[in-house]
């Protein structure tokens, strides 16, 4: 039988994730994940590539309060988000989103950079590359697609070919599934979660965040696990591990749910 082993959910793209229990997701992915970013004074979106610092700030999201940890601690109701809209840039897409103020003191204090924290309203739809979705796909701050899934078998498989484990943390999924072969996850076409129905589109490619320990107190840039991976998971100049998914089926996942996969 195949289950749900973990869920995590990332309020603030690049910084640390949430493990939670049970969690709802929409036509974005997790409620509330990746709808909060960091962008740098010309509206960039700025992650773990640039600032592998952000690895040790920590998220909290309780009801309508966001709270960051890192030396020191902030808490940012979601009603600060208001104002006009500006634009920000997250890889091809320009969208529209409200700037957190009060933030920006609190993250010069932290990082040593002149960054803001932008949210991502209702009313800013970013749609997902039609090459891999269909009309009306929407996606929030995240990379590319609103879900990453990953088999917790292919962890395992991997730590067997380095010289130190790495956690699952380092690849930021919100979905880990268990019960499979490693590597299974290549095949996936579709999976149902309970209610939940999501579609598998895409291959997640990885860059040199996996390199960064998220648990260390001075984060920084490695070469593992992405040197290993590259010995046997490179397609067309690429590194894969993980999948990316959509739901079309909206509602509630909890860990221990059994997994149907197609």
């Amino acid at each position: 039988m195949f289950g749900l082993e973990s869920i995590t959910v990332y309020p603030v793209k690049a910084l640390r994730g949430i493990e939670v229990a049970n969690w709802r997701v929409g036509a974005r992915g997790l409620d509330g994940d990746r709808r909060w970013m960091l962008v740098d004074e010309s509206g960039a979106f700025v992650t773990q590539r640039a600032l592998p610092e952000l690895a040790r700030i920590s998220t909290t999201l309780v009801g309508d309060v966001l709270r960051l940890r890192g030396k020191t601690e902030l808490e940012l109701p979601r009603s600060l988000a208001t104002g006009d809209l500006v634009s920000v840039k997250v890889w091809s897409s320009t969208v529209s989103a409200i700037v957190y103020r009060p933030a920006r003191a609190w993250l010069r204090k932290e990082l040593g950079a002149v960054l803001d924290l932008v949210y991502m309203p209702d009313s800013t739809e970013r749609a997902v590359n039609p090459a891999y979705g269909q009309p009306g796909d929407v996606v929030s701050f995240a990379d590319g697609y609103p879900v990453m899934v990953m088999a917790q078998a292919s962890l395992v498989d991997l730590n067997a070919r380095l010289a130190e484990p790495v956690s699952m943390r380092r690849f930021r999924p919100n979905l880990v599934v268990s019960g499979t072969h490693a590597w299974a996850e290549d095949h996936w076409k579709r999976l149902r979660i309970g209610e939940v129905l999501m579609r598998v589109v895409k291959p997640c490619e990885r860059c040199t965040v996996t390199t960064i320990d998220p648990d260390s107190d001075s984060p920084a840039k490695g070469k593992e696990p992405l040197a290993t991976l590259s010995t046997f998971r490179e397609r067309n100049s690429k590194i894969h591990f993980g999948q990316n998914a959509i739901a079309d089926v909206f509602g509630e996942l909890r860990t221990g749910d059994e997994i149907v996969i197609d």
